[in-house]
């Protein structure tokens, strides 16, 4: 592993553990965290930076360090404190292409990794039914993180073609899951009431936490023998679960709603703030999707610790019952139920 790692996105739960972790390997001389906000949880002995990835003043902090191993994290779907989904694509797209081409500057920099994720492939009903790391998607994302994703890695795959010299490991996550997740999908989840769509149940996998933060060491090391960790590759664990499982393993009801409303019950959510129902999150609830993780263990010499059934009970475990005041509960299930074209239907059990 590079002497002196810089890791953006460490305010968030996932960057801090990141950097908690690494510090402990014996080849790592320094860890610098970056973020534009303030950390409230510790990170170690690390060096924390407040620095805005979208200013160019990153590249300072690169030169300042004498930074070899760059890790970019601060790749995501959900808004850090009061920021929006214009702050959140600014920092996605914007902020990645600032520190690029801070890195490409940088003659010290000789390993690039990045954090994105399966939702690249976008969800369509024409999908095959896995997805390789070569596989072109059917539809691409139109909006939302997804589309962040997209244009996040070609900026990187410029970066790469003008510094070959630079190593390159680029994970596309699946679901990230676990006691501490924060994404829009684990919002949906925590629901007391899911809004299915109607006539549809698809496939999802998953991946830990935990495993994240380990595959994340993995691509910043110098590759063990027998091992490539320079190119792409697709981070999920073993199995897939169906809707209708996830649903009855956490305990919740659903709300089955005719696809053309759909949307109009993620504006009625999004109205009482409780999740946000994009528009590429509702096509993976009603399409699905599905990887391969044959490069994940075969190049990369990854095997991850949970299934995709083990990450989901361990997210559920950490939920559990009741999370919402009643009125937060009547007020969803009214408007779901205003808005569904059955007319008002009342919530369904999922078995």
């Amino acid at each position: 592993m590079g002497k002196v790692v810089l890791v953006t996105g460490v305010a968030r739960q996932l960057g801090g553990r990141f950097v908690r972790r690494i510090q402990r390997d014996p080849e790592v001389e320094r860890v610098v965290g970056v973020d534009a906000v303030t950390p409230e949880h510790h990170l170690g002995g690390a060096d924390f930076v407040r620095a805005d990835i979208r200013q160019p003043a990153i590249a300072r902090v690169l030169a300042e360090h004498d930074v070899d191993t760059v890790v970019h994290l601060d790749v995501t779907g959900t808004p850090l404190g009061s920021g929006g989904r214009t702050a959140v694509k600014e920092t996605n797209v914007i902020g990645t292409m600032q520190l690029l081409g801070a890195c490409q500057k940088s003659p010290t920099v000789r390993r690039l990794v990045v954090k994105s994720s399966t939702s690249v492939y976008g969800s369509a009903s024409r999908d095959p039914a896995v997805f390789t790391e070569t596989t072109p998607p059917k539809s691409l994302p139109s909006g939302g993180f997804a589309k962040d994703a997209v244009e996040v890695e070609g900026y990187v795959r410029g970066f790469a073609r003008r510094r070959p010299d630079v190593a390159v490991c680029v994970l596309r996550f699946a679901n990230i899951l676990g006691p501490r997740a924060d994404s829009p999908l684990a919002d949906y989840f925590s629901l007391p009431v899911m809004p299915t769509v109607l006539g549809y149940d698809p496939r999802l996998q998953f991946v830990h936490e935990d495993d994240v933060v380990d595959v994340l060491r993995i691509a910043s090391h110098e590759p063990r023998r027998g091992t490539l960790n320079s190119g792409t590759f697709n981070i999920a664990g073993d199995g897939v679960l169906l809707l209708s499982q996830c649903s009855r393993r956490l305990g919740r009801p659903t709300v089955p709603v005719l696809l053309p409303a759909v949307t109009w019950v993620g504006s009625a959510l999004r109205t009482v703030g409780i999740t946000d129902f994009s528009p590429e999150q509702i096509r993976l609830l009603t399409h699905g999707r599905v990887v391969s993780t044959v490069q994940m263990r075969e190049t990369l010499g990854f095997n991850p610790a949970y299934t995709t059934a083990e990450a989901f009970a361990d997210f559920a475990h950490s939920r559990g019952p009741g999370l919402l005041p009643p009125e937060t509960l009547a007020k969803a299930v009214d408007k779901v139920a205003a808005l569904s074209p059955a007319g008002g239907a009342t919530p369904q059990s999922a078995g």
